[in-house]
């Protein structure tokens, strides 16, 4: 096993505490000029003159809540995401690139302007009524973290788990955060028809990394209590080591896979790092401010695994990498699911329960 290295955080320039992003890249869709000249909004610091960048709430108005999953990297057929963008600021997220759709930068607007979709939980209800939807598991994310901060404020993730309960609709949910436990009373229930499973997601055993890393979730220490409170009232818990950052978090695989299963995880799965789209840029100037020492190091250990780049977009090896070094990361897992996990798997979420209410209880309604 590697010698766990020295967190050492030295930003050679101001940093923005409590952000992750400490740059807001204009998006493709920016027509801005400059003295007659496209400006190249990837250069554009952060206005050090506002170092509290307060969160934004923004309403929308979607007429459809349940997103078709076309990627054949993610096992679930449909997600739904009631937040766009995540306050969590976690730096390497994927889902920042789809912050510009909505017009806003990939940077620090994806943590500080998040979308509401309020009538969330009423589309879905409309969705699980119809007599064409066949049961299917919904992943509870996929853009986002559904519990990250605005949900203490909002319910929206709430208000869907009960319809979900009410339906008796089988639901996958990701997330990183202990505001999970809030839901323990629904997620027992769910649980108790084989309607729910929680995957969650831990990074880093290291609280120093996490701060900078993810800036505003749960501590390691937090997600591991969360992990033995979910599974000790019977809720399936996977553990996602994701992403796999080689120079990182990449000497921790073995040891948390070990105290994830001795607090009771079911499963445990990584993905190596990709920084696609502006999400690149994001990362290289975020490591830069506040890991100069290792930055380099860091960023060709990444391009290692995608073929000299920081990012892949072919199906398969975008998530699992190739080369050397992700090589010896699949060996470990392989390793950790031998020794922790062994006879241990997920349960298969429950579909005939949703099909046998339809047909039979909501005639009730």
């Amino acid at each position: 096993m590697a010698k766990k290295q020295q967190d050492t955080h030295s930003p050679a320039t101001p940093y923005l505490k409590g952000r992750g992003a400490q740059i807001n890249p204009g998006t493709r869709f920016d027509q801005h000029l400059h003295d007659g000249q496209p400006v190249d909004w990837a250069l554009v610091e952060a206005d050090w003159e506002t170092p509290d960048l307060p969160t934004e709430y923004l309403e929308t108005h979607p007429k459809t809540i349940l997103n078709k999953v076309e990627s054949s990297d993610i096992p679930m057929e449909w997600s739904l995401n009631p937040y766009q963008g995540c306050e969590h600021g976690c730096i390497y997220c994927y889902a920042r690139n789809t912050h510009p759709y909505w017009g806003f930068s990939a940077g620090l607007d994806f943590e500080r302007k998040i979308l509401i979709k309020r009538n969330a939980a009423e589309l879905l209800e409309k969705e699980l009524k119809k007599k064409t939807w066949k049961a299917s598991p919904v992943m509870f994310a996929g853009n986002t973290d559904v519990y990250q901060p605005a949900e203490r404020k909002f319910g929206i993730t709430r208000a869907c788990l009960e319809v979900f309960w009410k339906y008796r609709h089988p639901v996958g949910i990701i997330t990183k955060n202990s505001l999970v436990l809030r839901d323990l009373d629904l997620l027992t229930r769910l649980a108790s028809e084989n309607l729910v499973s929680v995957a969650l997601s831990i990074t880093t055993l290291s609280d120093e990394l996490c701060r900078f890393l993810e800036p505003r979730t749960a501590t390691p220490r937090q997600r591991l209590r969360t992990l033995e409170t979910l599974v000790g009232r019977g809720i399936p818990v996977f553990v996602m080591m994701a992403p796999i950052i080689p120079g990182l978090n990449d000497h921790e695989i073995l040891p948390l896979a070990k105290k994830a299963a001795e607090l009771g995880a079911s499963g445990i799965g990584h993905g190596m790092v990709r920084l696609n789209g502006d999400v690149g840029l994001i990362f290289e100037d975020w490591i830069r401010k506040t890991m100069p020492d290792r930055a380099d190091k860091v960023l060709n250990k990444i391009r290692s695994t995608h073929n000299g780049e920081l990012f892949d977009h072919r199906p398969g090896l975008r998530m699992r990498g190739e080369g050397k070094i992700a090589e010896i990361v699949s060996a470990q897992f392989k390793l950790a699911r031998e020794r922790y996990f062994k006879d241990r798997k997920m349960p298969k979420l429950n579909c005939e329960l949703h099909e046998q209410f339809k047909t039979g209880q909501m005639r009730l309604f």
